[in-house]
């Protein structure tokens, strides 16, 4: 089903239709990360939504006071589209990530041309400042999104670690630029991993 009928009438919301159906995809793509009380790991469409919900109610700790909150909002919101063709790449997995951002540029390519061409650039645009980590928003953006996966491993005591023998000294490696973007996010993340340690669900 396409809207290639109705699109002769209503050119360019055929197209942002097409695109926002595309993106439906997003639900399908499952991550590493459990669900909450529940026997299943999440998509990248619920991941999503909740680090934008995590960016509306932890801003404050963002290294930029004045971070542009909507930025990174939308940021967000666009980061993981790509992997409706690239895939999840597991973090912690070195040789998916040696082909990584060849596979995500493709994907971008392809996926954000379905819009019109003013809003292709944009969406593009937005990609782009979350991947490149330069500007304040898309460092706290960043931030989120390496925290997210932490706190869920954490409160469901370390079922994603433990399923990929993932030890402590990778969750440091891996999540330290955090840093860069909420300082005081990262300061908790710690505390939760020195914690999980100590319980025993996360090896040292």
């Amino acid at each position: 089903m396409s809207f290639d009928d109705v699109g002769v009438m209503f050119p360019r919301i055929a197209q942002q239709m097409s695109f926002l159906m595309e993106i439906d995809k997003l639900k399908a793509i499952i991550r590493q990360s459990p669900i909450i009380n529940e026997d299943r790991k999440e998509n990248d469409a619920e991941h999503s939504w909740h680090l934008a919900m995590m960016a509306i109610m932890l801003s404050e700790y963002a290294d930029d006071s004045d971070v542009d909150l909507l930025q990174a909002i939308k940021m967000i919101l666009v980061h993981d589209i790509v992997e409706i063709d690239a895939g999840d790449t597991f973090v912690y997995d070195i040789a998916a990530n040696v082909d990584k951002r060849e596979r995500e540029e493709r994907a971008a390519e392809r996926i954000f041309n379905l819009l019109p061409t003013d809003q292709a650039i944009y969406v593009r645009a937005l990609w782009e400042e979350f991947e490149e980590r330069t500007t304040p928003a898309s460092r706290f953006a960043n931030a989120l999104d390496r925290l997210h996966p932490m706190m869920l491993n954490y409160i469901s005591h370390g079922r994603g670690w433990a399923a990929h023998g993932v030890k402590s000294s990778q969750v440091f490696d891996r999540n330290k630029s955090m840093q860069d973007g909420a300082p005081k996010l990262w300061e908790f993340a710690c505390a939760c991993v020195h914690d999980a340690v100590k319980e025993g669900f996360l090896p040292d």
